[in-house]
Order: structure tokens, then sequence, then C-alpha cells
């Protein structure tokens, strides 16, 4: 598909929110993961670089051109600017009652849902008062010692779920 056709081509009624995002390899990645399950939209927040960048076009591989994407300074902001806009926001965090990601089914976000996931900082994860503003939170069961994935492979692993759970294409 071109990028041209891309654009035009239905979407997931899904967002990405990036809050403080530091690594442009990271940021590129998210980018060619919302391109690659047809997102409609990529919100940058807080330290979270934009494109034009070399580094975020070497992970990205263009998608930086073909996903329409926001600046917002304030995570919170972009938050409630979705709300508003009737999305269910969720943080994917590891916080006290997150719901686990692998117990989350089509009931969770019907195609019909609009839904946003906010992914955070590298070390710090989501900001708590992003986690406090947000309709819920998830968590991706691990059993290993790290308890932790890189925000690229996190962002990629709900987006599979969730592309999976809302069956459609």
């Amino acid at each position: 598909m071109t990028p041209q056709a891309f654009k035009k081509s239905p979407r997931l009624p899904v967002v990405l929110v990036l809050d403080n995002v530091r690594s442009r390899h990271n940021i590129g990645s998210a980018f060619r993961t919302s391109d690659a399950f047809a997102l409609e939209h990529v919100y940058l927040c807080g330290i979270t670089s934009c494109p034009p960048s070399p580094e975020i076009h070497k992970s990205a591989l263009g998608a930086e051109d073909t996903m329409e994407w926001t600046y917002t300074k304030q995570t919170v902001d972009a938050v409630r600017t979705l709300q508003a806009k009737g999305y269910k926001v969720w943080a994917v965090e590891q916080t006290e009652g997150a719901e686990k990601l692998s117990s989350l089914t089509s009931k969770d976000w019907p195609v019909t849902q609009k839904t946003a996931f906010v992914f955070g900082h590298e070390v710090r994860g989501v900001q708590q008062e992003v986690v406090n503003i947000c309709d819920g939170c998830i968590e991706i069961p691990q059993h290993g010692t790290k308890h932790s994935l890189n925000v690229s492979v996190a962002i990629g692993v709900v987006l599979w779920h969730v592309y999976l759970t809302m069956r459609v294409w």
C-alpha cells in the first residue's frame, strides 16, 4: 500500500500516547508499530522527541510520515482531550489493581470503543499524575527476574493483544 492509500485506509479506533519516552529509537519503533496495526493517531508528550529526526526515522522507516501525530507538552492534557472525545484511556503500568493484559477481552475494547494506551518513560514509567486520571491500568504479566520490558516491546505486546481481541481484519 502506498503512503497516500494508507492515510485514507480504515483504522483501528486506537491511539498511542507516549509519556516522556526519551529514546528516539523507541519513538521510531512506536510509530512503526502504530503503522503496522493501523492506529488512528500517536500523541508525543513531554520530553518525547518529534519528527523529523534521523534517529526516529531509523526505527520508524517512514512511519513517522504515514501516521498522524500531535505533540502535547503535558501528558495530562492529552489524556483529558482524549477522554473528552470519548476515548477510554488505559495506562500501561505496573500498579496496584492493574488488570492483567491476558485477562482483557473484546468486551474491554470492542471495535466501537475508542481506546488510548499511555506508555511511559523507559525508567520511571507513566507519571503518577497521568495514571491517576486514566480510566484504568493494564499490566503485562511477566515471569522472569526483570519484571519490565523495553517500552517499544511493551507497545508491540499490547497492540498485538488488542488487534487479536478486536478481530477487525
